[in-house]
């Protein structure tokens, strides 16, 4: 299908302000061009971010096979930092070697991330429930058990495309990332079913009500971490495919390399992202793919619901 790529509306403030557009409120989102420890260090800390207790660094540890996911190297100083554990949740896709603890951690070892934290995967004995408040599709959100563990989360998030959301970032790695395996088939099918595996395709449901269900699951993660105050967003954005990290063996790469963003707020760090990659010249494949699944929704419902603003603003930490 052939879009309007000029249609699409951004939400920096300055172009807001520029074309007379309305906004209640905006946050902050710090940026840095360089891909490196050194650059992550820098969107982090200029967070002033102060992490107690357990922390938990969310992630995903991406499908075997997959070259695509968060280079341990470039996270390893960060996470070791804050003593982080790196926490994930089993798959509920049919097919996937994470669907089951034992097999999910071989592919965390395989990736090079038990080299540098441990990892728990949060739902290896179950889940608990945690309240969805102003939800239209969820009442409660399943999430790994183990998640009452931590003090402090922060969400390290690679920032590509995703063959059902459209785009996956900081709040499908809040929702869908810390949903428990029974959880995740809830938010893909708005609360109606729960029993893994799902063979995509198998079961239908409306695509706005899967993205506003992954806001609503977002929404709840957020307020359990004392209405966000305990919870932090660091999106990296680059080896941007128009698959997500869950697909072994992903389509090609296409874009360049963009940068490293930072945030208190997931959807202006997630609208920010966006954003960057409909700027982006050679960014076409990554916009028809968030387009085709009308992706852009997620944003609309998060801010509906009170998780965050869409308006942002940039500040460059390069520049400082």
């Amino acid at each position: 299908m052939h879009y309007d790529i000029e249609a699409h509306e951004y939400y920096d403030v300055e172009t807001l302000q520029s074309e007379g557009r309305s906004y209640d409120d905006s946050s902050i989102v710090y940026m840095t061009y360089d891909i490196s420890p050194e650059g992550l260090d820098k969107v982090y800390q200029a967070l002033e971010a102060t992490p107690t207790g357990n922390v938990a660094i969310k992630l995903s540890t991406g499908e075997a096979g997959n070259p695509n996911h968060l280079d341990p190297y470039l996270i390893k100083d960060l996470v070791q930092s804050v003593d982080g554990t790196i926490v994930e949740c089993n798959t509920a896709y049919s097919g996937s070697r994470r669907a089951e603890t034992e097999m999910h951690m071989q592919v965390a070892e395989d990736h090079g991330f038990t080299e540098i934290a441990d990892v728990d995967i949060m739902d290896r004995d179950g889940y608990m429930k945690i309240p969805v408040t102003d939800g239209t599709n969820l009442q409660e959100n399943w999430v790994g058990m183990n998640l009452a563990n931590y003090d402090y989360v922060i969400v390290l998030t690679h920032f590509k495309g995703h063959p059902m959301a459209g785009f996956g970032g900081a709040l499908k790695n809040i929702s869908i990332g810390i949903a428990s395996s029974e959880g995740k088939v809830r938010i893909h099918t708005g609360g109606v079913f729960s029993k893994p595996p799902i063979t995509f395709g198998s079961l239908f449901t409306n695509q706005d009500v899967f993205t506003e269900s992954m806001a609503e699951a977002a929404k709840s993660v957020s307020d359990y971490e004392e209405n966000g105050q305990k919870i932090i967003y660091i999106s990296v954005m680059n080896n941007m495919s128009i698959d997500c990290d869950c697909v072994s063996n992903p389509t090609e790469v296409d874009m360049h390399d963009i940068g490293i963003l930072a945030s208190t707020d997931p959807v202006a760090l997630d609208q920010a992202c966006i954003d960057l990659v409909f700027r982006a010249q050679d960014g076409q494949s990554l916009q028809n793919r968030i387009l085709d699944q009308n992706g852009l929704h997620i944003l609309t419902h998060a801010e509906e619901i009170g998780l965050g603003n869409r308006a942002y603003e940039i500040i460059n930490v390069d520049e400082k």
